[in-house]
């Protein structure tokens, strides 16, 4: 886990919302290729959970997006 606090994991929410929807994939596309059900990968989209360092990684080479994007390090 990155331990990201509760506005943070938000705002990475945000971003995989965005960035899932620029990369024309369904939540339950996502959640199937992580080898979970639709409403558990929501509740990342949704800030609740975290993503682990192995999630964060697999999102962003799906989605084509950087880490340092995902995690609001930088705006590209």
């Amino acid at each position: 886990m990155l331990y990201l606090s509760k506005m943070v994991r938000e705002e990475v929410g945000k971003r995989l919302k965005e960035s899932r929807k620029a990369a024309g994939f369904t939540q339950k596309e996502v959640a199937e290729k992580l080898n979970m059900l639709q409403p558990s990968y929501a509740r990342y989209e949704a800030g609740v959970l975290e993503l682990d360092y192995e999630k964060l990684i697999f999102l962003c080479n799906l989605f084509n997006v950087s880490a340092n994007y995902l995690l609001e390090i930088s705006e590209f």
